[in-house]
């Protein structure tokens, strides 16, 4: 082999070598906690995995994922990550602001990689560029009760009353106090009403609490809300409510709109940072990634259920449709 054709071969193998074969170069197990709000193993974490797997990090062979899942109940999570921290894994990741929190009170040195909404406001880092302290991660957008009510009314112009769903333990007071003289909402002719909302789906109370005269509802995105939306779209078409959520994944749960981010690219960001974290970053030099695309989807069947025909305007700009 001449020497021109022995460096195009190197090069070649270079460039074919998979983004993580530092991770299985090194010969080293990886031990990651993953700590979960829901109760099993679900569609985002095989998509986590995929990701890993793809940067060279392979369960059961040079990767162990020790999975605690706090089964709908957030005040499980402090105890959860605590076992993370007994067991001294190398990362640990967490998947909302509740789950980051319990983590960094469960240890200051095992570094925590998240994604959550908010992660400066909500105290979990110092900066997006200069997160500080043992955790990272990827910032969701928070999409607020206006923007969902402006789509919400695009849909179904009739709709005036709107009932908002929310998690009062991720969701700064002064933000619900807001919505009493937002400008854009009163340019809608619509109003708002926030309901909070805990773990556990009681049908009766949240119908009695979304009342008779409201016309339209809102679920946040927080992990409460995640746990309980296939319940709560159930209850929204018995009660013929149009509905949106402000997570993508809710237009699979049956509400009529969808509209946030597309969790299964944040599962590749996540893995790119963990990946960092285990050749030897420091979480606190690490910038927050941030999500910037936003996405629509639209429940067809849903609209069908309620008798409702979604304009050809907003159907043209959703990114997906279910049928």
């Amino acid at each position: 082999m001449d020497r021109r054709s022995f460096i195009c071969t190197l090069a070649g193998g270079l460039l074919a070598a998979p983004l993580g074969a530092g991770a299985q170069q090194r010969g080293e197990v990886y031990r990651v906690g993953y700590l979960g709000l829901g109760a099993r193993r679900d569609a985002l974490a095989d998509s986590l995995l995929r990701a890993l797997h793809d940067l060279g990090y392979v369960e059961g062979q040079n990767l162990v994922i020790e999975f605690r899942w706090a089964a709908g109940n957030a005040a499980r999570l402090p105890d959860l990550a605590d076992e993370l921290a007994r067991a001294r894994v190398d990362v640990i990741m967490a998947f909302s602001t509740q789950g980051v929190r319990a983590a960094k009170r469960a240890t200051e040195t095992i570094p925590i990689i998240f994604v959550a909404g908010n992660p400066v406001m909500n105290g979990v880092v110092a900066s997006l560029a200069h997160p500080g302290g043992n955790a990272t991660g990827v910032a969701l957008q928070v999409i607020g009760a206006v923007k969902a009510s402006q789509l919400l009314k695009e849909a179904v112009p009739k709709v005036s009353r709107i009932a908002y769903l929310y998690d009062p333990r991720s969701t700064p007071p002064e933000q619900m106090k807001a919505l009493e003289d937002n400008v854009d909402l009163k340019l809608l002719r619509v109003t708002v009403r926030p309901i909070p909302f805990s773990d556990t789906v009681d049908s009766d109370g949240i119908a009695k609490k979304i009342g008779t005269a409201t016309d339209g509802l809102i679920l946040q995105n927080s992990p409460s809300l995640q746990l309980a939306a296939q319940q709560l779209c159930t209850l929204a078409r018995q009660r013929r409510l149009p509905t949106i959520g402000t997570r993508l994944l809710f237009a699979e749960d049956g509400c009529l709109i969808a509209y946030g981010e597309d969790e299964f690219d944040c599962t590749r960001q996540m893995a790119s940072i963990v990946h960092k974290i285990l050749m030897g970053a420091k979480p606190a030099d690490v910038p927050v990634e941030q999500q910037t695309k936003v996405k629509l989807k639209i429940n067809l069947k849903t609209a069908k259920a309620l008798g409702l025909t979604i304009p050809q305007s907003l159907l043209l700009r959703a990114d997906q449709v279910i049928e």
